[in-house]
This record gives structure tokens, sequence and C-alpha cells, in this order.
């Protein structure tokens, strides 16, 4: 089902941590033409992009919340019941990320600390296409309710019908977003962005979104609006020796290759017939899903690599910085502190990557395209900016004045140097 390149040299590493390239050239010419339209006639121009790109109307407002209210009563009891385990879950993990303030001495009379304040205006962009990912909402919904975000606002698009998926709609409810608007694509990134006279301009962007939407959250940076992170499709790297189940990884391969044409799986192992018996699992299994033609556009880009060692795997794997890495090795636990690069780390042979999208608790907005090598997962940090404080004494002023005024001076600021130097010279009057 995937190629197998045996015992690559490692001059050859670089070629194979690319991931597939997605041509580019137009997507930011369309993105940059409609930011500057919805700029100008802000929901007008959001109308006409709607009805152009999703075939709908939209109706300038946000839902109202009998409708979040209602689309409980469309789900069953059972997958409501699943949501809210997965709620308790994402939210017990992002409430115990909140720091205390720890106010630090650091010469006497200076006192330094650090406080946590949430971002006020959160925009969060949730998908609607072919897989309503209302997991998402959940991932991003819940800790910028923790972090105490003043206005949250979702966009997701709608169906050909103007309606959105309700399992959209409840998971928005639970987390008690309140404002949802039934508008997609480029605009809602761009509206959010800019702001029009329905949707707010928010200081941050959340969420994923096909290549369109990747690059409208580029462009809305050069507008002055922070986005979550750089994003590209979904991947999973899986590291497998011979204790591995194939089946278990077989299955996990799968599970991100459905995600669309343009996921990527890797499969390394230090075991020939390891790789042989997940390609066959994978042949099985292929054959049971019902996304096959997305799942095998996304195969096609995938490969398995035969290395010396579960080390050059790992080695390998820190190159490729994946945003998902599974550790279906022996003693994986023992291997933690090798790995560099991943976003989310999976370890043994019964931690599927599917409980970490959505259940276990951690958070599966994640850094890829190799971002993962300066980038970290959504987390309450997330939400939140860091301001520090200072506090000091005429003592300590004293205890580091002269410092300054000699580190000032050799940079020719002089009159920051003066700063320092009048108040010592009024308490040496004193």
């Amino acid at each position: 089902m995937i190629k197998t390149i045996s015992y690559p040299e490692e001059s050859q590493w670089t070629m194979l941590v690319q991931r597939p390239a997605v041509k580019q050239s137009d997507l930011f010419e369309v993105a940059e033409n409609i930011f500057k339209d919805i700029q100008l006639d802000g929901d007008k121009a959001v109308s006409k992009y709607s009805q152009k790109f999703d075939g709908i109307h939209y109706n300038f407002s946000p839902l109202g919340l009998n409708i979040l209210e209602e689309a409980e009563n469309k789900l069953t009891d059972s997958l409501k019941e699943s949501i809210k385990k997965a709620h308790q879950n994402i939210y017990k993990f992002h409430a115990a990320q909140a720091e205390s303030i720890n106010k630090i001495e650091t010469t006497p009379g200076i006192t330094c600390w650090r406080e946590s304040r949430a971002i006020e205006k959160i925009g969060i962009y949730i998908p609607g296409g072919s897989a309503p990912l209302f997991s998402t909402v959940l991932m991003l919904g819940i800790p910028a309710l923790i972090a105490g975000c003043k206005e949250i606002i979702l966009c997701t698009p709608p169906d050909k019908n103007g309606e959105i998926n309700p399992l959209i709609l409840f998971a928005a409810h639970l987390v008690g977003i309140t404002k949802v608007y039934a508008v997609g694509g480029i605009q809602a990134i761009a509206a959010m962005s800019l702001g029009t006279e329905s949707i707010l301009k928010v200081d941050k962007i959340f969420g994923p979104g096909n290549q369109y939407v990747t690059a409208a959250k580029q462009i809305a940076q050069l507008y002055g609006t922070a986005i979550d992170m750089p994003a590209g499709p979904s991947e999973v790297l899986i590291i497998a020796d011979k204790t591995c189940e194939p089946e278990f990884v077989a299955a996990d391969l799968l599970s991100q290759a459905e995600h669309g044409p343009d996921s990527q799986v890797i499969l390394l192992s230090d075991s020939s017939n390891v790789i042989e018996n997940v390609n066959s699992a994978l042949g099985k299994q292929f054959e049971e899903l019902s996304r096959k033609e997305l799942t095998k556009k996304a195969l096609q880009n995938s490969k398995a690599i035969l290395f010396e060692s579960i080390d050059e795997c790992i080695d390998f794997s820190n190159q490729y910085a994946p945003e998902h890495l599974v550790l279906t090795i022996r003693n994986a636990e023992d291997k933690i502190g090798r790995i560099q690069n991943a976003g989310s780390v999976f370890l043994g042979n019964y931690s599927c990557e599917s409980v970490g999208d959505y259940a276990s608790g951690t958070n599966h907005t994640l850094p890829t395209n190799g971002f993962a090598r300066s980038y970290s997962g959504v987390s309450l940090d997330s939400f939140v900016k860091k301001i520090t404080f200072q506090s000091v004494s005429s003592e300590g002023l004293k205890n580091i004045g002269t410092a300054v005024e000699v580190m000032a001076e050799a940079e020719q600021l002089l009159a920051h140097k003066n700063a320092v130097t009048i108040r010592l010279n009024k308490m040496n009057k004193s």
C-alpha cells in the first residue's frame, strides 16, 4: 500500500522529510483580493463571496441561542455523553496549565514577576465540509473559556441549505460559545481579522482549514491579527519495532490518511517484517473504509522507511518533526528523552492517535509541516499573553543603579543613564 525505502543515507534525509508540495501561486492573490473587498464593503462583500464559493446567502447575524440549544435534540444520547466525557478530560488537562504568580527578588530591593492576561477577543474557525470537526470546537473553546477571553466568536461554513451541522452547534453550546456565524472560507478569516458590521474584529484567530483558509490566516497577520500557528495538512509518523501490533499500526496510519489527499503518513522501523506485516494489514483495512478515494491519494504521498535501529528512526523523526508521533516500541517511555521535535507523542500499542484527537485531554491543534521544530500545540498559554512586572525600591536602585548607568553610557543612550542618575543624586542629597 505504501512504498518502502530501505536504509537511506543520512544525506538523503533532507529530501525524505519534505512534505508533498502544494501549489500556492494563486492562493495568496485570491485571498488578498478578498481581504481588500471585505475591508471596503464589510458584510456586503462577505455575502458576495459566500454566494460565490458556497452557494449560500450570508444572513449578517449570529445564530440565535434557541438554534444552539435545539441542536442537542438532533443527537443521540450516546453521542452527547461521549462529547461530554471528552469535554471533561480536555477541561481537566487545560485547567491544570494555569500558572501561579511567582515573585522573585533578583537583587535586594528589586522584585520581578509575571502575570497572565487573557487575550480579549478570540476567533475560532471550524471547517464544515466532508468532516465537520466538532471536536476542534472543544479543543479551542475550552481553553479560551478557562483563560477568561471576553469575546469568543465561531465561524463555520453551512451546508447548501444554509444550516450548520448540529454537532458543531452542540459543542459550541456545551463550551459556552454563543456567537456562531454561518460563514466559511477566506471570507470568514478576513471578516474576523478586519471586522464587519456583524462580525467582531478579533485579536487572534484559531482553527484548521484547507489551503485557502491557511493562506487567509497568513494574510491576516499582515493586517495585525495573530494566528495560532502556521499550518499545513495533517500528518502522523509511527516508529514500530517487533513488539508492535501491525493491525494497530495500520489502523493509525489510515486514521490520519483519511483526513484528505494532502495528508501524509510515515512508518519507520528497524524490521522489514514489521513493514511487510503493516502493509498487509493496510490492504485489508483499506477495503473497509468509506473515504477510500481520499485515503488512497494520501497513501500515495506516504512511505515506509527501514533503518538499522530504533535510535536512527528517532533521529530521522526529529528531523521530520511530525505533528503526531506514535512510538509502538519496547519500553517506549525510555526513549522520551531523545524526542526533540514533535507536536504530540503517543506511547505504546494502546495509545492510538485517535484518542488524542478526541478525548484523552491533550489538545489536537498541533504544528504541522515541520513547524514542530519551533512551535508548540495549542494550550492554555495560546489564549493568554504574559506581562512582566517589576518593583524597585530606593535600596534596589542603589544596588543596581551604577550598573545601569555604565551600560547605558556604553550604548551612548545618555537619557537612559540620566533617568537613573537623577534619582540617585536626589537620594544622596536627602
